[in-house]
This record gives C-alpha cells, sequence and structure tokens, in this order.
C-alpha cells in the first residue's frame, strides 16, 4: 500500500486539517493511505502542545487519518528548515510514501519548488550575506535575496506563513522522488484570531482556550479532537500550559552558563550573551523574552531557544531517524504499518520496551524524548495523571458499531 505523507501538529486538530486530509484521499485515490508525522509534546513554535500526543494522534486517525508517526523533539522544537528535514526524513524512512500534501495559501508547488532550488543554489550565499548586513530579520534578509534569483510574484511565497514551510518542505524532498502536492488553505490564515467559514487556525482555537470559551474553541475543532480534549481535561491532563512550570522553566535557566546558551545560538550573533544575562534576573518568561528581543529575531526562535535549553536538547540535529515511533493507527494504518516493517530503512518501534534491542543512537533519542516528556507532565493541571513514555505503546482505533474503539496494540 502507498501513502501520502502530512507532516504536521494538530495542536489542536481543527477542520481546516480534516479539509486537508480528505482531499488527499480525493486528489491521489480513495485506496491511498494518510501517513502523518506529528509533533509529539513540544510545538515548534516553542511551546508545549495543548494536549498529549497520544490523545492528539487517536483523534488523527478518527478524523482521516491512517498512520500516526512521531516527530522526536529535538525536530519538533527546530526551525522550519529543522522541522522539515527531520519530518522528510521520517517520510523517507518508511518507503511507503510517494506524495507529500500540505497546505498552501498560494495551492501551488510550482512556485515553491522554484524557490526551493533557488535557495539551495550557489548563487544565494552570498547574497543573503550582503543583505543580512542591513541588520533586518532573516526572513526579510532572505526574502531580499531571493527576489534577485527569482521573481517577485514566486519569491513572495516566503512571505506567507504555509507556503514558507513548503518552500522548506520541498528543499527537504529534493531528490527523495517524493512529490509536492500543495492544497489551498481554506479559512482563517495561519495565525488568524477570528473563524472564517466555520474554519479557524490553530492559532485561534488557542486564543479561545486562553480566554476560557471553551465551548467556541472545541466547535471549530474536529469532533474527535473535541472529545479528546474534554477527556484529557477531565483526567488532569489538559490544557497544558507555560504558565504551569514556569519556575521550573526559569530554575533551569538561571542554572546555565554563558557557555551553555553559546551551544544553543547556532547563528553565532550573539543572541547567547543576551540570554545568558536576563535568564539570571528574569522573573517570569515574558520578562526574560522582552530583554532578549530585537527586531532582528522572531519571538518562536527566541522561544525555542529556552525551550531547547530547559529540555537540555543538544545544539546538533540528529542525522536522522533512528527509529519510527509509531503514536496511533487504525486498521488500513496497521496493513500500513506490515508493510513498512519490510520497506522502512529504519527500525519500527510500537513497543517502548524494543528500543532495548536498537542501536546506541536510538536508545538515546528515545531517553531523551522521555525525559521531555517527564517534564512535559510538570505544564499539566495533574502531573501524575501523565503516564509514562517507556509504558505506552500506540494507540489502535477500530471501527465497531455504533463508534470507534481505542486499544493499544
Amino acid at each position: 500500500m502507498t501513502a501520502a505523507g502530512i507532516i504536521t501538529e494538530y495542536n489542536p486538530l481543527h477542520m481546516g486539517h480534516v479539509h486537508l486530509m480528505a482531499e488527499a484521499r480525493r486528489l491521489l485515490g480513495p485506496e491511498t493511505g494518510i501517513l502523518c508525522v506529528m509533533s509529539g509534546n513540544y510545538v515548534q513554535r516553542g511551546d508545549f502542545a495543548i494536549a498529549d500526543k497520544a490523545a492528539r494522534a487517536a483523534a488523527a486517525v478518527q478524523s482521516g487519518a491512517d498512520l500516526v508517526l512521531e516527530l522526536p523533539v529535538p525536530w519538533a522544537l527546530s526551525s522550519a528548515e529543522g522541522f522539515a528535514v527531520g519530518a522528510v526524513e521520517i517520510l523517507k524512512a518508511a518507503g511507503a510514501v510517494t506524495h507529500l500534501v500540505f497546505g498552501s495559501e498560494g495551492g501551488d508547488a510550482g512556485p515553491l519548488v522554484r524557490c526551493a532550488e533557488a535557495l539551495c543554489s550557489q548563487d544565494f550565499s552570498p547574497r543573503l550575506r550582503e543583505e543580512l548586513k542591513q541588520g533586518d530579520s532573516f526572513p526579510a534578509a532572505r526574502q531580499r535575496a531571493l527576489e534577485a534569483l527569482l521573481s517577485k510574484e514566486d519569491a513572495a511565497a516566503l512571505a506567507r506563513p504555509n507556503d514558507t514551510l513548503g518552500v522548506e518542505y520541498c528543499k527537504a524532498l529534493r531528490g527523495s522522488g517524493i512529490r509536492p502536492v500543495a492544497v489551498p488553505r481554506r479559512g482563517a490564515g495561519h495565525d488568524s484570531k477570528t473563524a472564517t467559514g466555520g474554519f479557524a487556525s490553530a492559532s485561534a482555537v488557542r486564543a479561545l482556550l486562553q480566554r476560557g470559551e471553551e465551548e467556541a474553541a472545541l466547535s471549530l475543532c474536529a469532533p474527535a479532537m473535541a472529545e479528546a480534549y474534554r477527556t484529557e481535561q477531565a483526567a488532569g491532563r489538559a490544557p497544558a500550559s507555560s504558565a504551569l512550570c514556569e519556575r521550573a522553566v526559569l530554575a533551569r535557566l538561571r542554572f546555565l552558563e554563558e557557555e551553555d546558551w553559546a551551544a544553543l545560538d547556532q547563528g553565532n550573533e550573539g543572541l547567547y550573551r543576551r540570554f545568558a544575562r536576563a535568564a539570571r534576573t528574569a522573573g517570569s518568561l515574558a520578562e526574560l523574552l522582552e530583554a532578549v528581543k530585537t527586531k532582528r529575531y522572531p519571538l518562536a526562535r527566541l522561544r525555542r531557544m529556552v525551550f531547547r535549553a530547559y529540555l537540555g536538547l543538544p545544539p546538533a540535529l540528529p542525522e536522522g531517524p533512528a527509529y519510527l515511533r509509531v503514536l496511533a493507527a487504525n486498521e488500513r494504518g496497521t496493513a500500513l504499518l506490515a508493510g513498512m516493517r519490510k520497506t522502512a530503512s529504519a527500525p519500527v518501534l510500537t513497543k517502548p520496551a524494543a528500543v532495548r534491542r536498537l542501536g546506541e543512537e536510538a536508545r538515546r533519542l528515545f531517553d531523551l524524548e522521555a525525559r521531555a516528556d517527564r517534564l512535559y507532565a510538570l505544564a499539566c493541571p495533574d502531573p501524575a495523571a501523565v503516564p509514562d513514555e517507556r509504558r505506552r505503546g500506540p494507540v489502535i482505533v477500530r471501527e465497531e458499531a455504533g463508534g470507534t474503539k481505542e486499544e493499544s496494540l
């Protein structure tokens, strides 16, 4: 069985996500499997996922996905480029994915592929260095550098959030044989705070939840996600929030020396000095970020640096996936999984105990994930309610008369 890949966070899973999965199956055929690579308990904007990864993955399988694999935390808390590279490497390693389907403001993969090729060309880096000398933010400098190599219409993709990520996907896909498919984004924009036509961004849903407008927020989610959220909330596992463990984060940051921050400042731009100074005295995360920010650094980058420091993530990303961790599947997903066991170029991990039989790199990555999930528990209303990462397997969703049934593999 072949599959279409979707790279996602589902933080939370809303109706725009459901539409994308339905479009993938419509465009590629009803027998196509939908394989999602989903961030675990941390998300790319530099934050805790609002609900546990198992609940979000199970909701995805009930809403159109067939199989959900985990994007490990080093890539989930990375730049758009690192996020894309890690997720695409997992799709490639699965050995069953023919297309990568993603939402796009432009709805056309052609300009995104051209941007990706230009960004990877020998002419781009010198132009980018010249633009960065003007002191603007990296995204602004990169777009101007790209305009010197492409039409302004093509380069404008870097001004649109989904298309920017799509360009990173296209860069990561080069030479893989996996074809990009851009689906026009429906409804509200990526960071819009309002719903349009019944579709809202994940940012808008989270904003409603933060204001206490729970019913309004959940009405914009996929029904399975709304149900999963209520279950997680009743169990004391949702919503996860940095406010619940802010002192724990700050304590960890105060423990760090300037050289620790320097290892995380991969741009070597002196940002680490600002962090080292501010972390010694800041009384809140908001105060810390306010002290560090400048117009050159997007807030998401600063938040990722905070979370990477908090979790003790290595400065450099791993070479590639040491295993493929299954979070959830349905019956078609288990059939896809059976085929992957023959075609995958990395071990398929369904039982945490099996990691002991893998190599040192796989064990090190799993240990890092388990440690990060223990710290995630501190961001939940009841930390004791969060299951031990080493003792839980994938959720298998089976169709039954009158509804679905969830069980462990």
